[in-house]
């Protein structure tokens, strides 16, 4: 404001005008104070080349009401500023605001009691004191005894955090975690952690709506608005109020098939090809809700923030719909939440190499997803603040004492160590199967299904993963358990027929025409 005030000042320039016969020193037009004022605007670093007339009229305005400026007759607080020929002058009183100041803590010094000196009134005569003399030594131990040994110590000053430090900072501790909620030795089994982008981290923490939903930097990025409003109608059915509904019968499928249509032509999953590793091994977690629900929170961190929005809006829009019991039927034959998980869970979860068991593995994934999208798609709290207090530790001063660790609040960190060939092979396909095996049992003990799909999906498994299929079932025979046939009798109408008498032919008497 006050800078603004002063340009203004400055560069306004002032002469003199006429009006009604009357001449008038050292005064502008109402139209040159806007010229003037937004070509100061145009070129201040602070508001920049997009500031309009418009907006510079408004700021005339408020000159005019807080007596930045006045009319020729000394009136002002109205903001009845106009970008016309009316004559406007600088008040003769500074228009300058006062910057804030703090209280003063008064001129007077306070003084620290000088222990040697007498207070009024008393006399050292009748005060029977021994001279002691007080060497360094018995002095240390005086002070020793009144406030405990302080041992030496010294300031630690700690460098200023850059944005680049702080963002490898959130990767670290944000993988470190996941790590240990997956349960694994190593998230190189499931992941290349060079691909982490720690930038990607960051804006989903911290780039949010009040709603939790990504903002995203780049618009270019954002979904098409065709898109979004088709989500929106069937979101919140029959209640689309930014929408006229067309009467025709079938509209809110022709829109579902619009959404999926829009869907099914991308390239890459949602949870694009490079997690896919780790959202299978999350799989392995779900009878632990809690730490699925981390797990599956930590590991959606890490996607694009883009990936990310998208996951969000289609997600709450699956289950939006499955809930919603105002919405008509949008298929014959399939009910309404079989329906979103099969029309969406491979543009959500897919593996690049195209395996037949992908749909089994994200239809689990899925339905886990729209029933507590929620507390999944939103920033874990936990892990927020416990990197933000990691992060103001480290930019705050520290004091060392000798034979401390100045960082001891926190834990080391922990560095890998070499294992064998062999070890890494077992973590590997330890770490790995588990989630597969679990998916594989509930194939195998899942009654209703029919016996034709069920036989179809494990061979499905057993191309696919045919070391985890191996394991249960070892042989044929434990195998056939599963589809034991029973024995087919023979309907008793034909053992019926089969034990009747033989009857002796009758020749029939033939007509002649």
């Amino acid at each position: 404001w006050n800078e603004i005030i002063e340009l203004f000042r400055a560069g306004m320039p002032l002469r003199k005008h006429r009006c009604r016969f009357k001449s008038y020193e050292r005064c502008f037009k109402a139209s040159e104070a806007v010229d003037c004022l937004h070509e100061l605007l145009g070129s201040n670093q602070n508001f920049g080349p997009e500031v309009t007339r418009n907006q510079t009229v408004k700021l005339l305005k408020k000159f005019l009401k807080n007596h930045v400026i006045e009319d020729i007759k000394g009136r002002w607080g109205k903001e009845d500023f106009q970008d016309d020929g009316h004559l406007y002058r600088f008040p003769p009183s500074s228009p300058l605001k006062p910057y804030p100041k703090k209280p003063s803590c008064g001129k007077e010094v306070i003084k620290f009691p000088d222990w040697n000196e007498l207070e009024a009134g008393t006399s050292q005569e009748h005060i029977p004191v021994k001279s002691v003399t007080t060497n360094s030594e018995m002095w240390y131990k005086r002070h020793s005894i009144a406030i405990g040994e302080v041992p030496a110590c010294k300031l630690v000053f700690r460098r200023e955090l850059t944005q680049t430090n702080i963002e490898q900072i959130w990767k670290s501790i944000t993988l470190s975690r996941l790590q240990k909620v997956l349960g694994l030795d190593s998230l190189d089994e499931v992941l290349d952690t060079k691909l982490v982008n720690s930038k990607h981290i960051v804006q989903n923490a911290y780039n949010v709506n009040k709603q939790g939903i990504v903002t995203l930097e780049d618009k270019s990025k954002e979904l098409p608005h065709w898109i979004l409003s088709a989500m929106k109608c069937l979101a919140n059915w029959p209640s689309c109020s930014d929408m006229k509904q067309p009467a025709y019968s079938g509209f809110e499928r022709d829109v579902f098939k619009t959404i999926v249509d829009y869907f099914g032509q991308m390239k890459e999953p949602l949870l694009t090809f490079h997690f896919f590793d780790v959202f299978v091994s999350v799989l392995g977690l779900l009878q632990k809700h809690s730490k699925a629900i981390e797990a599956l929170q930590i590991s959606c961190l890490l996607l694009p923030p883009e990936n990310r929005k998208r996951l969000q809006l289609l997600v709450r829009m699956m289950a939006r719909i499955s809930l919603n019991k105002d919405l008509p039927p949008l298929s014959e034959s399939v009910r309404t939440r079989t329906l979103m998980v099969q029309a969406f869970a491979r543009c959500i979860l897919c593996s690049k190499d195209e395996i037949d068991l992908d749909e089994l593995l994200a239809a689990k994934l899925v339905s886990f997803l729209m029933d507590n999208y929620q507390d999944i798609l939103s920033v874990p709290s936990a892990l927020k603040s416990s990197i933000e207090e990691h992060i103001v530790h480290l930019q705050r001063v520290q004091i060392k004492y000798a034979g401390a660790d100045t960082d001891a609040a926190f834990p080391p960190r922990s560095f890998c160590h070499q294992i064998s060939t062999d070890e890494f092979e077992y973590q590997r396909t330890t770490g790995s199967q588990e989630p597969l095996a679990a998916l594989l049992e509930e194939i195998a003990m899942n009654k209703e299904i029919s016996v034709k799909d069920k036989k179809k999906q494990l061979k499905q498994f057993q191309k696919s993963y045919p070391e985890v299929y191996r394991v249960r079932f070892p042989t044929p025979e434990s195998e056939a358990v599963l589809f034991a046939e029973k024995t087919k009798q023979k309907p008793p109408i034909l053992m019926w027929a089969l034990k009747k008498p033989f009857q002796p032919f009758h020749r029939t008497r033939s007509f002649r025409m």
